[in-house]
């Protein structure tokens, strides 16, 4: 396995990593304050929060990625640093100016986007206009994630990993302190105490990554907008990549406005997308942000083996991370929501005083059948990233649009057709079908155009870490299953049952994988040595 990709995705998927475990407690705390099921505060709170939390993750962690880094290696290789400092300064006057003005209609017409992600809550105005508010309140950070976009872009462009993947602590850490402090003043003052919190870490985030690329001595320059060669480039390339990269965040508000005709929906799927997604943003995401510079510059120097190697470890790492965290989620999703959403939730408000926790046992087991349900797409989200970086490293967004496309389709029709039938558990069924179509898609064009071949290591390694998540699923569900016998042992904390038997699944499934030859010590050598 290659030891610099390893070690970069060990740099970026560490911060991601504290970040989300930031972002659980920012979850569970918001949870158990404003609650789920019969809280219009918390229906409208998390309606409103999915705009600035889906342009975070198209603009920081994808989509805006996906045009501006081939460009911006582009010109560093045909003109060094000065060439891709202007393209860089040209992009951010465009992206200010466009961004000055979308910020201007969001805040007169304001009541249509919240009709945009939520229709259902027509039928109650109190929340339609809480959800009002609240997206006024907030929509100034999509502003600051445009930029953050643009300057990770750059820093992870020239392989500077970190400030990019630890700016979203600020986000995280602030809306935890603000919703402690305000958890006893009122569930509608707390939601819109943590509504300004969102526009806060917006800010910043935007001033870690300037000062990142200040130390890097890449700190852009503002200037009037110019209509280039290059940026007329980078927007050719740029709605497509768009769309393309951002198939599950699109599909994720599509299906928020179709669960807004059920009370409590909204908030059961938010909080589920919390929680797959620390394994996607370990796994999936820190791989598109590390692979695609990779790749690109290998296509840019006219290396194509090293292009399908870096391709090929790629996969080889979602096989090896995403297999275990897929089996944990199908086979124990009630015991991780109960014991993060509220036993760990109504311990930490009680230790800081505060009320115990609103989240209830039937929000933990809707929480938890959304879960399992994206626990069976979990690998599919993971190697859409990974797959799509070969497109977007090649300068090839539309193919990866074309089939976004298709899977934007099949879910809003599924979701759609199944919602009448079985509720809003019809919108991750949708999600994952339609991700799964895409993956299968990507995949079979990079294999007719002979980018994508699997080598020996990886077709080799892949069915023994199927075993070994096996292996580890089936000890996890047994102990999940068992949950009632066990608790005594650690003293009637759910949560501290949860950690250890995610423990023991981490251990089991990394000495199966190693004794069945699905991975090896060798592979980490060079993050323990901490040798190149």
């Amino acid at each position: 396995m290659s030891r610099s990709l390893l070690k970069s995705m060990a740099t970026v998927s560490g911060l991601i990593m504290l970040s989300r475990v930031f972002g659980f407690a920012r979850q569970v705390l918001i949870a158990g304050v404003i609650g789920a099921s019969g809280s219009p505060v918390a229906d409208a709170f998390w309606a409103a929060f999915r705009f600035p939390n889906m342009f975070r993750r198209l603009l920081a962690e994808g989509a805006f990625q996906a045009a501006f880094i081939p460009l911006f290696q582009g010109r560093h290789v045909e003109g060094g640093d000065e060439e891709a400092r202007a393209f860089a300064e040209d992009v951010l006057a465009w992206m200010i100016f466009i961004l000055t003005a979308l910020s201007a209609v969001v805040m007169i017409f304001a009541p249509a986007f919240v009709w945009v992600v939520a229709t259902g809550f027509e039928d109650d105005p109190e929340k339609f206009r809480l959800a009002t508010h609240f997206t006024i309140i907030m929509f100034p950070y999509l502003a600051c994630m445009s930029l953050v976009g643009l300057y990770g872009g750059l820093l992870n462009a020239m392989h500077r990993f970190a400030a990019a993947a630890a700016a979203p602590l600020a986000l995280n850490v602030i809306m935890i302190t603000v919703v402690l402090i305000y958890a006893n003043r009122g569930v509608t003052f707390t939601g819109y105490a943590a509504a300004w919190s969102v526009f806060a870490a917006g800010l910043a985030q935007l001033a870690i990554l300037m000062f990142g690329a200040w130390r890097s001595g890449f700190l852009l320059k503002l200037r009037l907008p110019k209509w280039t060669p290059h940026i007329k480039r980078m927007l050719a390339l740029g709605w497509p990549g768009f769309i393309g990269a951002g198939a599950l965040q699109i599909n994720t508000i599509v299906g928020t406005n179709i669960a807004s005709r059920e009370s409590g929906a909204i908030s059961w799927l938010m909080n589920a997308d919390q929680l797959y997604q620390l394994p996607l943003s370990m796994i999936g995401i820190t791989l598109g942000i590390v692979l695609m510079p990779a790749i690109s510059r290998a296509v840019k120097e006219g290396n194509e083996p090293a292009a399908r190697s870096n391709l090929n470890r790629g996969l080889e790492l979602v096989l090896l991370f995403g297999l275990p965290s897929a089996a944990a989620l199908i086979a124990m999703p009630t015991l991780i929501c109960a014991a993060l959403f509220i036993d760990f939730a109504g311990d930490a408000l009680s230790y800081f005083g505060q009320n115990e926790s609103a989240y209830l046992a039937r929000d933990a087991e809707a929480t938890g059948l959304a879960l399992s349900i994206y626990g069976l797409g979990l690998l599919s989200f993971c190697l859409q990233k990974v797959v799509s970086s070969a497109y977007f490293a090649r300068e090839n967004t539309r193919t990866p649009m074309k089939f976004a496309l298709m899977a934007i389709s099949i879910n809003m029709v599924l979701s759609l057709t199944l919602f009448p039938m079985i509720g809003f558990i019809a919108i991750p069924i949708a999600t994952i079908i339609a991700s799964w179509t895409e993956v299968t898609l990507l995949s079979r064009q990079l294999w007719k155009a002979g980018i994508l071949r699997p080598d020996e290591r990886l077709a080799g390694r892949a069915p023994r870490l199927f075993l070994a998540a096996g292996v580890m699923g089936l000890a996890v569900w047994l102990a999940a299953e068992n949950a009632t016998t066990l608790l005594p042992f650690f003293g009637d904390q759910l949560w501290l049952l949860l950690l250890a038997i995610v423990a023991g699944g981490v251990a089991l499934y990394g000495v199966s994988a190693i004794l069945l030859g699905g991975a090896k010590l060798s592979d980490f050598k060079g993050l323990i040595t901490r040798r190149a």
